[in-house]
Formats: C-alpha cells, structure tokens, sequence
C-alpha cells in the first residue's frame, strides 16, 4: 500500500510540471466540465414567518394562514375557540427554499430564500419560524429559523397609491438553515469518474479523450458522448481527492462554437457569433414613413349670405421613402465585414434582423438563425 501511495504521489508530482507548461490559451477542465454525481439539491419547505409591522397576509383573504396558527398553538397547548377568527396582520405565509450543496454534512449552514404565497405586502422586519426543508423524496434534509434581509420596501396612502422598490415580499435569510441530513451518492464506488461537459461538442469531448490519455496513458480515459468522458480513478477515497485535482487543472483547446445567429425579437438584440459565414449575395434594404397630420378648418360664408360658420376636418399623408442603399457581401465574410457592411446603411436592430432572416431564407446565411 505505501509503495502504490509513493507512485500515485509521484504521478501526480509529474502530472504539475507537465500542466504548468501546458499553453496559455487553453481553457482547464474545471471551466469546461463537471464530475457527474457532484450536484446540489433543491429543497423546499412552508413556513410562517412572523413580526411584521402589520404588512401580513389578511387572514379572510388567506385563511390557509389562521389554518397554519391554530396548527402551531395547538402543539403548544394553545386552542383557539372555533367560533374565533383572529385577525393577525403581523403574521404571513411563506414558502421556503434552498440548495442544499453536494457533500454537505450535517451541521452545516446554508442560505435560505423566503417568499410569500398570501397577500402580505412587506416581509420586512419579519422573522421565520423553524420550517423543516424538503428534497423530492419527502425526507427533511435541513431545518431553516432567522431573521430575514429584505432588500425591497414598499409605502402605500390612504387613498390607495402606493410604491414599492424591488420586491419587499421576498428575502433571506443568510446561512437560516442547518443541515439534517447527508444526501447519498456513488462518488466513490465506482472505479471511474464521469466528465460532463457544460456544452456539448464532440469535438471538445475527444480533446479532452486525448489530453488526458497523453499524460495518464493510452487507455485512461473514454469519451462516451458529445457531453461524457469516462476516466479511470482510483478506489481510494484520499487518492481520488487528488486524482480529480488534477485532472481539473489539465488544460485543452476547446472546439469551436457552432456558427450562430442569436435574435431577441423582444428587444431587438442581435448576437453573431464568430463563426458565421455569408455566401455571395446582394443586399438592398430601404422603409417606407407614412405622416399622417390631422387637422381642423374653419369654413366661413360670404358676407350677408346668411351661411353659418362651420368646422371642416382635414388630413394630410406625407409619404417618404428614403433610397434604398444595397450592398454585396462577398464569398466566405466573416462578422467584422457583415457588421461593417449593416453600419454603412445605417440599418436599425430591427433591420438587421430582416436583413439577415432574408439572407436565411436566400441560403447566404451560413449559420443557424435562433429567434428567442
């Protein structure tokens, strides 16, 4: 055993010098994948949270909360009358919900996010009763109590305006819950890890096959997929702690990003990757601006006509069409010439979407065009 820990030791030693001297371009494994099995978990739990300045649920709005306190009292030997319906404005109704990280023990604290689901209108100033946190099992794996931060505040008038900056329903409460309960993974039975890439490229997965075959050994690693490269590691739960240091510093040349054309119909954004390429095409783009003024006359009759005075409605269409500027993208552009080429037309966000939807349609683009 100390002669397997003197070698694996000594591999590592010789793996750093070798990663120390690797290109300055390349991006490391720790920013291109994660391990699979390494992941957090969401937990969520309902809650009161109480104190409030009187900016609580109302209860003949949101009678789930006077539900909740005569559930609460009761455990501690308080009954309420059935015939009673308390009106408890400092009190709300909140769900509860957190990521419980991977390898987290119990004991630990983490940060919890509290939100009404009544009609409070202000969790400020308020504090959250001891919730227990569920995962997707139904099992509770932390327990959240504290006082909330809410960064939002709200003012209301008499007469029923009111303001409000960011959110003042919503808050947290740092490092509010404590861990229960250890979620159970396979990280160390089995005698190899799984690298998932963040983007899927199969190009990138068999770079990264080879990097780490090149300084592990032929054999080592084995791309399954665009996104999972299985690598062997060592049983030993020290051993593999340092085994996956290591391989999240090797660092290699990513593939490149396919040729895309990002379009957000909703704000007009457009983004263009690196890769696009135009093919041979002519460009002429040009709007039409239609005025329309509206317009009241008075019409008044000849003298001693006995007419009388009258209001005549007028309208005028102006229509303004202004000259349509092409432009030829030559064989194989790229970005800095297609965006050159817009510039000169004076083209509008809005118009360089129609532009290159139209340039899609023509088979110019060679890209894939995503609207959002």
């Amino acid at each position: 055993m100390r002669d397997t820990r003197a070698t694996f030791a000594a591999c590592v030693l010789a793996l750093a010098g070798v990663l120390s001297a690797a290109a300055a371009q390349a991006e490391r494994v720790k920013d291109l994948a994660s391990v699979a099995g390494v992941r957090g978990n969401q937990l969520v739990g309902y809650g009161l949270v109480v104190g409030l300045d009187g900016t609580g649920d109302q209860t003949t709005q949101a009678p789930f909360t006077i539900q909740s306190i005569r559930n609460m009292l009761a455990q501690f030997g308080v009954t309420i009358p059935p015939n009673v319906n308390p009106q408890l404005r400092n009190v709300a109704a909140v769900t509860v919900h957190a990521d419980l990280p991977a390898f987290a023990k119990p004991g630990q604290t983490i940060d919890v996010t509290v939100n009404s689901i009544g009609n409070a209108t202000s969790l400020r100033g308020g504090s959250l009763l001891m919730t227990p946190l569920r995962g997707v099992d139904g099992q509770v794996y932390a327990i959240a109590q504290g006082s909330l931060v809410v960064s939002g505040f709200g003012a209301a008038g008499r007469d029923g305006s009111r303001i409000a900056v960011n959110t003042p329903s919503s808050g947290r409460v740092p490092n509010g819950a404590t861990v229960e309960r250890t979620v159970a993974n396979n990280f160390s039975s089995e005698p190899y890890v799984v690298l998932n890439l963040h983007t899927p490229d199969f190009t990138t997965a068999a770079r990264l096959t080879d990097g780490i075959n090149a300084l592990l050994g032929p054999g080592t690693a084995h791309a399954i997929d665009a996104v999972s490269v299985r690598v062997a590691a060592p049983v030993d739960p020290s051993q593999r702690i340092a085994y996956l240091s290591t391989l999240e510093s090797i660092e290699i040349e990513p593939g490149d990003a396919p040729a895309r054309v990002i379009v957000n119909a909703r704000t007009g954004t457009v983004v263009i990757g690196s890769a696009v390429r135009v093919r041979p095409a002519a460009v002429a783009h040009g709007s039409i601006s239609v005025t329309i003024t509206e317009r009241v006359d008075v019409s008044q009759p000849n003298p001693l006509s006995a007419g009388e005075t009258v209001a005549v409605p007028r309208s005028d269409i102006v229509v303004e069409q202004p000259e349509a500027r092409m432009f030829v993208f030559d064989a194989g552009v790229n970005l800095d010439d297609i965006v050159r080429a817009v510039n000169q037309v004076g083209a509008a966000p809005g118009d360089l979407v129609a532009i290159l939807e139209a340039l899609k349609e023509a088979g110019a683009l060679r890209a894939e065009l995503i609207v959002i």
